[in-house]
């Protein structure tokens, strides 16, 4: 269910700025096929999914549009490891819709291009259309019906990427969100409560049980005194081979050669920027000398308070008289000169409102009107108000702030720099009730400052940094040790006392690397070294992949193959059921032959205790006095063990001797707690009939997954 629910999550992120690039309407067309027709076909395909092939062409348009949707949002290209990341979820998605929609396929649940019609034509919050400001028609809060009916007609307009976009970002998250809710509904109407399972489960709550034990734990037997060999495992192993399930991978280890900055680069670093303080004190254009000795700090002409002020010299910077430079200092990761330039008294904080003449949406930053249109309207609008014209009623009338419109464009109560700069600087330069017109990068704002509270100081900064980088000689010598170190492919030299006479340090990555992997434990952006992994053979040593700040050198610890995991993989988890396991065994034989409660307790010095006064024994239990023993509860209702001490029972937490003293019947329940179980047990049926179910379909398919070849 959750890659289903993260499919519908994507699309949902995205919708906006879909209709936005192309004002969509609906489809016409049969939705059902979309999903094998969207993309071009091409020979190259990057897995299979029950004989259905996944495209290369296509899933690259598929992980494309992911990238561009991730750039646009952030405004930076995907890292190396992000774009692994987005392959991943794309992969999961298209597993997923193959999987999934197959299975739809047999059970005749479809989605048709008239369902489509009628969530597009609908005034439900859920609706994409209705998430376009646009599509709105201001008066009634409902869709603009002259726009919809213009909507529908662009369909048969789209082509190429638009309507590629459509389809996987509007489309298929609509189609995945009716299909499963059918789906589900059916998984639910398959559970089933016949009577007579009601009448059991009604006898078997009756029933309780009230007995004496004691409990002689596994802790009575020392961890050291149990010895469990291969043989005990690879046994273990075949009785429970659910457990022991592995996927391909690798087990690996490397060495870091750290590229940081060495001591000699940082002194390096402050000298440069030291030899800078008397020039960048004195010159009178301080934006020019930052941009002459590249500050890697841009010059910023904004007040600001010492709340905003980022730097750690912020007190001494609020505590200096105008014109003083600090530093140089580590703030970081550079060496910095702060120099203040100016200091002023500005209100703590402002109440404004404003009439937006927008040119951009401020959610999805899409075009609204051209600028001159804008600010002719401005213009007009400011006229109006200041020659006597209801600011309110122009709010209502003109302004494209959707966030404010219907409060008569009120911004409410905010502090020095919370404003995009433009606006920022007016409301709190201008006095109480001054009116003026704004340009920002969102278009054009009337401004009405209604009121100042408070005064503070705000300081005008200006910083010298530099970056404390490695230097080549730091690079170089880094790239000749990881050089030098896996020269000669000896596994050997990753044996931990060479590494100790060398200075090294190993790093063994705990987890499998699997073949797909852009990570390796605390490694980002490792793809080549995984693809270099998955050719080498055990204890093979690699070049040095330059990853992040390191030369990293790796060995192959192990080659895990798909299937059963062999002993050494599986021992750490088998031993610890093992152990438990003789120690039973050990404390059965200790007990002798038909022990009684009486004397099981005085063999291991154990307190007997007795449970179930409070009815709390029934079948259907999950513990005795707190402790989870199924098996425990299970044997308390078995006859034979009902008028005698029953045999040892081998628990979860130690060896039981416990002898069942009644079974007595509680007071049958009410009608109305007899229908309250009911609906209970009517409840887990369902839970059980849609628990996991994507998992249990995708445990069915057949899955090919060929990435590694291309990625």
């Amino acid at each position: 269910m959750q890659i289903i629910q993260g499919i519908r999550d994507k699309g949902a992120a995205i919708v906006i700025a879909v209709i936005a690039l192309s004002l969509i309407g609906f489809i016409l067309m049969d939705a059902k096929g979309t999903g094998n027709q969207l993309f071009g076909s091409s020979s190259s395909s990057v897995g299979k999914i029950n004989g259905s092939s996944i495209e290369q062409a296509e899933f690259n348009k598929r992980v494309k549009q992911q990238e561009d949707q991730q750039q646009a949002r952030s405004g930076v290209k995907p890292s190396g490891a992000e774009a692994a990341d987005i392959r991943e979820n794309t992969w999961n998605t298209m597993v997923a819709e193959k999987v999934f929609f197959a299975e739809a396929d047999k059970l005749g649940i479809d989605f048709t291009s008239k369902e489509m019609s009628v969530i597009l034509s609908s005034n439900d919050p859920e609706n994409p259309l209705m998430q376009d400001k646009n599509m709105i028609d201001s008066a009634t809060g409902k869709l603009d019906q002259v726009k919809l009916k213009q909507a529908f007609a662009n369909i048969k307009k789209l082509t190429g990427e638009q309507k590629e976009n459509y389809e996987v970002q509007i489309l298929n998250p609509q189609r995945i969100t009716s299909v499963s809710t059918r789906y589900l509904a059916l998984l639910n109407a398959s559970a089933y409560y016949p009577t007579w399972m009601q009448e059991r489960d009604n006898k078997q709550n009756k029933e309780f049980a009230q007995i004496s034990y004691v409990r002689v734990p596994y802790t009575m037997i020392s961890d050291s005194s149990i010895k469990v060999t291969d043989s005990d495992v690879e046994q273990y192993v075949k009785k429970h081979k659910a457990m022991f399930k592995q996927e391909a991978g690798r087990m690996i280890s490397y060495i870091a050669f750290s590229q940081l900055p060495s001591d000699k680069d940082s002194v390096r670093v402050r000298d440069v920027v030291a030899g800078l303080k008397n020039d960048f004190a004195q010159d009178s254009n301080v934006r020019a000398f930052l941009g002459r000795n590249t500050s890697s700090i841009e010059f910023d002409s904004n007040y600001l308070p010492k709340g905003r002020i980022q730097s750690v010299v912020a007190d001494s910077i609020t505590k200096s008289p105008v014109g003083t430079v600090i530093g140089p200092y580590v703030d970081r990761g550079s060496y910095v000169l702060a120099r203040v330039l100016g200091v002023k008294q500005f209100p703590d904080s402002v109440k404004a409102r404003h009439i937006l003449i927008g040119t951009i949406d401020p959610q999805t930053r899409q075009p609204i009107m051209d600028d001159s249109t804008a600010k002719k309207l401005a213009d007009s609008v400011y006229a109006a108000v200041k020659g006597g014209a209801d600011f309110t009623l122009m709010v209502f009338k003109y302004s494209t702030d959707m966030s404010n419109k219907m409060k008569g464009g009120d911004l409410g109560t905010y502090g020095y720099g919370q404003m995009v700069p433009e606006f920022n600087d007016y409301t709190f330069t201008h006095a109480p009730g001054s009116i003026g017109l704004v340009h920002t990068m969102f278009g054009y704002h009337i401004v009405n400052v209604e009121s100042q509270k408070g005064s503070g100081n705000v300081y005008k900064m200006a910083y010298m940094a530099k970056d404390i980088l490695a230097s080549d000689v730091t690079i170089n010598k880094a790239s000749n040790d990881a050089m030098k170190f896996s020269g000669d492919k000896d596994p050997k030299k990753f044996d931990t006392a060479n590494l100790k006479k060398l200075g090294l340090t190993k790093v063994s990555v705990p987890q499998i690397v699997k073949e797909n992997d852009s990570r390796v434990g605390m490694l980002q952006e490792a793809r080549q070294m995984v693809r270099w992994a998955f050719d080498a053979k055990k204890g093979d040593v690699s070049e040095p992949y330059n990853i992040g700040d390191q030369f990293i050198v790796a060995t192959v610890d192990k080659v895990m193959d798909e299937g059963e995991q062999d002993v050494e993989t599986a021992k750490p988890r088998a031993e610890v059921a093992i152990r438990q396991e003789k120690k039973g065994e050990e404390i059965l034989k200790n007990l002798g032959t038909n022990p009684t409660i009486e004397s099981a307790a005085a063999k291991y010095a154990q307190k007997d205790t007795t449970a179930g006064a409070d009815s709390s024994l029934v079948y259907t239990a999950k513990a005795v006095n707190g402790a989870s023993e199924p098996k425990l509860i299970g044997a308390l209702f078995n006859k034979d063990n009902q008028t005698k001490v029953a045999a040892p029972l081998v628990g979860n937490y130690g060896v039981y001797v416990f002898k069942v003293n009644s079974i007595n019947t509680r007071t049958a329940d009410t009608p109305e707690k007899t229908l309250q179980n009911k609906t209970l047990a009517e409840a887990q049926l369902r839970n059980q009939a849609t628990a996991n179910w994507y998992d249990g379909l995708k445990n069915q398919a057949t899955i090919k997954d060929n990435r590694s070849k291309f990625y």
